[in-house]
């Protein structure tokens, strides 16, 4: 095992990384191949270093123009000529002709040398002499590659098949450079959130300034006929959502780019969602589309037969316990809009009680045929299951994890319950979203017999709030995003100043600062279900109103 040296004036750490292969009796290799692979060395070198060490580097590379510390990462020798000449240096090369220090800038190079550049031969130099820099770019592109790495890694973990889908952005990685706007997509959010994970302000609003240019692209795409149904516009939307996720850059940017997305997946139709990185887009994501529909409280076109077959068409077996659930979720938007409708009428006194009435028993059939099969969804698939139920675990006393306290109505004192532990990841966010869903429901729920009332409402609540610790101790990467509009519902059936309101404020605190995710610094009341569609005003604005 050869070393990976980081040397600064104060200190140096070594890491192994594996020797790479040498041979003596093969001849010197022409410089600008030695060249391209010393760069590999390099990223393969980074990618498996530790990330204090990466972070070390990344604080390395943007120093102020004016110092000369350098960071020499040895990858081992690649011939002999290398093994005489020392370690691979990248050193930070300047151009004091301009005062631009903008990351578009091209005047900033990376060069490899061995330890004594100058005793290079002459033909090494007329061999070599227009690569001496690798290539003209900004001083964090030799590291893009590891950025998006990085970014991809939580955003799209490697998951096992019953932890559910988590590859649509890693398979739209690999195929970003068919595409400009994909690539400046990828470029700004991984920068951002690989600047924001190291608590590096530079870096991180290094990624926000070419935000506004991927927005403009994206613009000028949803304006074109034919560019509006690129994948690459879908992936581009569905990446500035994660940016949202990280920076949180307004109050209503993330809930606007859910929206837009939701519209443009509406305006694709579900024929084109049937394969490849669309198909995964749609139905990986697809409890944020029907989340979003619940917040818009009109209703959704997702409802309708062809978009809840057409999307599984070609693999109907990948159609799961999650999806047979969203299949009645995406029915609430519709009822929503009966109770909204009927609380406008009721207050412009225009309607006779007969007409009332009338959308009343409407409004009052649907929500109880639908509560009836949520409650039938639960036993088929959850009580019935061969895998059985979710188990209860009583909390130790040494969890370092926020403890979660509730009232017991029975006794009226505060209890600590048991902790929800599942089989598997896609059971916990599905159970969650059953708890949120259902409270959503019993919100229209105006029956005068049988309608869900507040003790069944608290104990719903109480279940997303049971199964938080045992989801983010074991989701990967940002996983804990797709629990995001669930925290937000049972966030909105709490009291304030209760014990339930400061456990999951910890909790926020606790994901924001573990997974670098500005969203959950807050309380997340734009994706509130009661904020009604996007607006000019904020979210807490609307629901005031």
């Amino acid at each position: 095992m050869h070393a990976v040296r980081m040397a600064t004036r104060q200190n140096a750490t070594t890491i192994p990384v594996p020797k790479m292969s040498c041979n003596p009796s093969v001849k010197p290799m022409r410089s600008t191949s030695r060249r391209r692979a010393q760069l590999q060395g390099l990223v393969n070198a980074i990618r498996s270093a530790p990330p204090n060490t990466v972070n070390r580097l990344v604080a390395q590379i943007r120093k102020p123009r004016g110092e000369t510390n350098e960071v020499a990462i040895a990858v081992g020798p690649l011939n002999e000529l290398e093994a005489e000449h020392g370690p691979v240096v990248l050193r930070r090369s300047h151009s004091y002709d301009s005062d631009d220090d903008s990351l578009d800038s091209e005047d900033e190079v990376f060069s490899l040398s061995g330890r004594n550049s100058d005793s290079r031969s002459s033909s090494e130099e007329s061999d070599d002499s227009s690569y001496d820099p690798i290539s003209h770019i900004g001083s964090w592109k030799p590291m893009l590659d590891v950025f998006i790495e990085r970014f991809v890694d939580a955003f799209s973990p490697v998951v096992q098949s019953k932890t559910g889908q988590a590859g649509a952005l890693r398979r739209a990685a690999e195929i970003r450079m068919f595409s400009p706007i994909l690539m400046d997509a990828f470029e700004s959010v991984s920068i951002a959130y690989f600047g924001r994970s190291v608590q590096d302000k530079n870096l991180e609003a290094a990624g926000f300034r070419l935000y506004p240019r991927v927005l403009r692209s994206l613009q000028q795409a949803l304006q074109d006929p034919q560019r509006s149904k690129a994948e690459s516009t879908l992936v581009t939307v569905t990446l500035l959502m994660a940016f949202e996720s990280v920076e949180r850059t307004t109050q209503v940017s993330l809930i606007a780019h859910v929206h837009g997305a939701l519209r443009l997946i509406e305006h694709r139709g579900p024929e084109n969602h049937i394969h490849g990185v669309e198909h995964l887009l749609y139905t990986e994501l697809r409890p944020y589309w029907v989340a979003a529909a619940i917040v818009s409280r009109t209703p959704s076109a997702l409802a309708s037969a062809d978009w809840i077959n057409l999307p599984w068409s070609a693999n109907p077996d990948r159609r799961d316990i999650l999806h047979y659930l969203l299949d009645l979720a995406v029915e609430i938007p519709a009822l929503l809009w009966q109770f909204d409708d009927i609380e406008a009428t009721l207050k412009s006194n225009m309607y006779s009680a007969h007409e009332i009435s009338m959308k009343q028993a409407s409004l009052w059939s649907g929500v109880a045929d639908l509560t009836n099969r949520f409650r039938q969804w639960k036993v088929q698939w959850v009580d019935n299951n061969p895998d059985g139920p979710p188990q209860e675990v009583e909390v130790s006393p040494d969890d370092p994890f926020p403890r979660f306290h509730c009232r017991d109505f029975r006794t009226g004192g505060i209890i600590t319950p048991p902790m929800f532990v599942y089989r598997d990841l896609r059971l916990a966010q599905t159970m969650c979203l059953y708890y949120s869903t259902r409270l959503i429901l019993s919100s229209a729920d105006t029956r005068p017999t049988d309608r869900v009332g507040p003790l069944e409402q608290y104990s719903l609540g109480c279940g997303i709030c049971r199964s938080l610790e045992w989801y983010i101790v074991n989701a990967p990467g940002n996983m804990i995003n797709r629990l995001a509009f669930p925290v937000r519902v049972a966030w909105e059936v709490f009291p304030d100043g209760g014990p339930e309101r400061q456990f999951m404020y910890e909790v926020l605190k606790l994901v924001e600062k573990r997974h670098a995710l500005g969203l959950w610094g807050s309380n997340m009341s734009e994706i509130s279900p009661r904020a009604g569609p996007p607006r000019s005003q904020s979210p807490e604005m609307a629901t005031g109103a």
